[in-house]
């Protein structure tokens, strides 16, 4: 969704040779040092407009003159693409957070001295949040036009470049040698595409790979091109009309290639997320991973791709298409191409994604695969497994955008989007708000679909994370949509989950009465299932909420039912735990002798189990209760004996003395009552 993030050796990154543009940089560097002011006159970071039709060099513009002014700015630089591959604006709010993490905390942001670099900017609701409140900072927005309602602004608009500075970006290209052998057809190309860069670059990358031609040729053969549109059957028209200068030089190009390399590129518009790799244009055109590799390269030396975001050296190379040839490729795809084959290709494209996701997630995993795959989809580590996944989140997300959106390809969605959930979550830590918009992706189609099983498990993932992000009114109002889901196709694990998990949120809400309520309601359901696991961990929660509520008498007989239920299940270490909570609570209640005999029978049950650590910490709270008893001696002997435990190696055997004897309970009676 966004470009590159700056800096590279303290510049914002630029791309290709600059030519020209001198009296618009000096305008806009004299732009630069006029105070910025907001709506009711406070001062503010100074925002420059670049304005111009896509593809005539705003960005390189931009670009340059953040390039030449960096040093300015020391607190950071970012560059932020506003616009999706798709054409939908990039929310100001979104935009807000990037800008923040990537600028962290250098100052106090009414001090900060940061440039940011806004590209192609839709509309001016897209900047609100976004121009800091810092008279030292600077912002550079490129747009189609003039942003309404940013105040203090002046844009500077670009057309085509002037006949010298196109000649020069010409002969950069193609040489000097053929320029000058003919000056004045040079001057007539120029002027044929009216100094256009992109179509200028594009039309002299095509005259590169054919030096049998000269420039005069290109002139005569660009003349007799039309300059109509292709036919589109899009309901929705491009937001901004390629120029005829535009439009000519890239259908020359175009039908000049093979024609099994202008089928790829028309394919190319279906990357997501505008980023193609060899992998993703192998299996848009149905071709080897080689063979695409192969036709990218040519499309990068023809100007037609340009080398995208970079992703080490373990990793193949990622291009983007230029976003000025979206609106024409999608045109030619509509007009050339039959919609079955279309579909056939996005298709192969999302099944080739769901393939390396799951090789991707076994690498992360560190498991295998069966060896039954092609050696180009495997990874040789986890480090490379996650460097790729990084990589292509953008695109990985668009992808399942993409699946979604079809209508048809649900059971192939459904699969992308479990295969990507998965290798996210062996990622770990920094991947919320990715797995969060899966998670809403599962819910529109199982809405669509009107899958009740499957929307149920959607709403309380998408719960989890509201509650662990502490949206906790959000989470509530996932997990009640959830239940209702769960009922309506009788799902009694996915109900139990739910009524679980709003036990937890209304605890972590500090309202232990709902919590126990939820909490109780899972456990009845949870015993007539006859899950004693959980029935034992219900009990504990119940138990710790009435604790903390001060019921004591209640909380001591979950605590109990916790412990039997431990039993039942041959748990002996949780059978300690729970006893030992049971005599907490006693201590609590003024019970300090049947403390001491709960705490004795939960020591017996940790050292049946081994578990030393345990072992030592109810070891500590025998010798509090024996202190509260008046026994400060024997309250000493069993800090000293947990003391061995806790810090002796963990190959030593478990000492097991203490200060009383510990005798099993008795046949027939509860731990606590012996």
């Amino acid at each position: 969704m966004f470009g590159p993030p700056l800096v590279r050796g303290g510049r914002v990154g630029g791309a290709g040779v600059f030519v020209g543009r001198t009296r618009e940089l000096g305008e806009l560097r004299g732009e630069i040092g006029r105070a910025g002011l907001g709506a009711r006159g406070e001062k503010r970071a100074r925002v420059l407009l670049v304005a111009g039709r896509p593809g005539v060099g705003r960005t390189a513009l931009a670009v340059r003159l953040a390039e030449d002014v960096a040093g300015d700015y020391p607190d950071g630089q970012v560059f932020l693409r506003m616009t999706t591959p798709d054409g939908d604006p990039v929310r100001a709010g979104h935009a807000a957070r990037a800008v923040d993490r990537a600028l962290g905390r250098t100052r106090e942001p009414g001090h900060r001295r940061a440039l940011l670099v806004l590209d192609d900017v839709q509309h001016a609701d897209q900047l609100d949040g976004l121009i800091p409140d810092a008279p030292g900072s600077l912002v550079v927005v490129t747009s189609d036009g003039p942003l309404p309602g940013v105040p203090d602004v002046r844009p500077c608009t670009l057309g085509g470049l002037d006949t010298p500075a196109a000649v020069e970006l010409l002969a950069h290209t193609i040489g000097s040698t053929r320029v000058t052998c003919d000056p004045r057809a040079a001057e007539t190309l120029v002027q044929e595409i009216g100094g256009h860069p992109t179509a200028l670059r594009l039309v002299a990358a095509w005259l590169v790979a054919r030096p049998t031609l000269s420039v005069a040729d290109a002139a005569a053969r660009l003349r007799a091109v039309p300059a109509e549109p292709p036919a589109t059957t899009g309901a929705e028209p491009p937001r901004a009309t390629a120029q005829g200068e535009l439009l000519r030089s890239f259908r020359l190009v175009h039908d000049d290639l093979p024609p099994t390399a202008a089928r790829i590129l028309r394919l190319l518009v279906l990357a997501p997320a505008g980023t193609v790799d060899a992998q993703v244009a192998s299996a848009l055109a149905g071709c080897s991973v080689a063979a695409a590799q192969s036709t990218l390269d040519d499309f990068v030396a023809g100007a037609l791709l340009t080398p995208g975001p970079e992703t080490g050296p373990e990793l193949p190379p990622q291009y983007r298409l230029p976003g000025c040839f979206g609106p024409l490729l999608r045109g030619l795809l509509e007009s050339r191409d039959r919609p079955e084959e279309i579909r056939l290709a996005r298709a192969r494209m999302l099944e080739r994604t769901v393939r390396l996701l799951l090789t991707c997630g076994a690498a992360l995993a560190e498991r295998r695969l069966p060896d039954d795959g092609p050696r180009s989809l495997s990874f040789d580590s986890r480090g490379t497994a996650v460097a790729w996944l990084r990589s292509r989140q953008p695109a990985l997300l668009a992808a399942a955008r993409t699946a979604v959106a079809d209508g048809d390809l649900d059971t192939l969605a459904r699969r992308l989007i479990a295969a990507e959930v998965q290798a996210l979550q062996a990622v770990g830590a920094g991947t919320a708000a990715e797995q969060y918009e899966l998670h809403g992706l599962v819910l529109d189609v199982a809405e669509r679909r009107g899958l009740d099983r499957e929307k149920a498990a959607a709403l309380i993932n998408l719960g989890d994370l509201d509650a662990f992000a502490g949206r906790s009114d959000r989470a509530l109002e996932r997990y009640r949509a959830a239940l209702d889901a769960a009922r309506a196709c009788d799902d009694q694990e996915a109900e139990g989950r739910v009524l679980e998990a709003l036990g937890g949120t209304y605890q972590e809400r500090r309202d232990p009465q709902r919590a126990t309520d939820w909490y109780g309601r899972a456990l009845a359901l949870r015993q007539e299932r006859g899950e004693t696991e959980h029935e034992a961990r219900l009990h504990g929660r119940i138990g710790a909420l009435l604790t903390y509520d001060g019921r004591y008498g209640h909380a001591l007989r979950e605590w109990r039912a916790a412990a039997g239920a431990y039993r039942r299940l041959g748990d002996l270490a949780g059978q300690a735990r729970a006893l030992t909570e049971a005599a907490r609570v006693q201590e609590y209640a003024g019970y300090p002798e049947d403390a001491l005999r709960s705490c004795r029978d939960a020591l017996y049950w940790a050292r049946k189990a081994g578990e030393r650590r345990l072992e030592g910490a109810i070891l500590l709270r025998l010798a509090d209760t024996l202190d509260r008893l008046g026994d400060p001696s024997g309250a000493a002997a069993q800090r000293a004996a947990a003391d061995r435990l806790l810090t002796a190696p963990v190959a030593a055997p478990a000492n097991t003395s203490a200060n009383a004897p510990v005798t099993p309970p008795a046949a027939g009676a509860s731990p606590a009552e012996n």
